[in-house]
């Protein structure tokens, strides 16, 4: 017998909803991960029946990879830099060109100890989610306002929240087909 270990205990709820969403609906998603790191990509693909509706995961570390994979254009990587909306926003767009999915989400921050700035403190997440026609979210997240969460406990914080916050995108685009 080999025991369970599940990555996501917390987001399994979120997690089989998100997959369920898009089975049903027909949609499929992909991920453009930075300071998350494939973890929303994990958290999906975990779920049995995901390969029917998840199609790419990029992790973007770098901003070469964000440039030369997911097309996020030098100028606004140079005028915003990698933690903005912009990118983030650029970001989806090209994971979502790059797969031909129907709606996926970005994520790009600073998930610590160290790098965090005034503007940017450690837990600092820009997140966007973006379908075929438009930006359905763009949202600059702290989510460690109190600097006491560990670098794992906010990549998970933010696994979650972007988890729910697709299952309410995927919720308002079924309203609307």
């Amino acid at each position: 017998m080999h025991p369970t270990n599940t990555l996501f205990n917390e987001t399994t709820s979120s997690q089989a909803k998100l997959v369920s969403l898009l089975s049903s609906s027909g949609l499929h998603v992909s991920c453009a991960e930075s300071c998350t790191g494939g973890l929303i990509a994990a958290a999906i693909t975990e779920i049995s029946g995901s390969s029917s509706v998840f199609e790419c995961g990029v992790c973007s570390y770098s901003n070469r990879i964000k440039h030369e994979v997911l097309c996020v254009r030098q100028e606004t990587l140079d005028t915003y830099t990698e933690l903005s909306l912009q990118t983030a926003e650029e970001m989806a767009t090209g994971v979502l060109k790059l797969s031909h999915s129907d709606i996926a989400v970005s994520t790009t921050g600073v998930a610590g100890p160290t790098g965090g700035t005034d503007e940017n403190p450690v837990g600092t997440v820009y997140i966007a989610i973006v379908n075929r026609s438009q930006i359905l979210y763009s949202e600059k997240v702290n989510f460690n306002p109190t600097l006491t969460l560990s670098r794992d406990e906010i990549r998970k914080a933010c696994t979650n929240y972007c988890l729910e916050k697709l299952c309410l995108a995927v919720t308002a685009m079924t309203e609307n087909l």
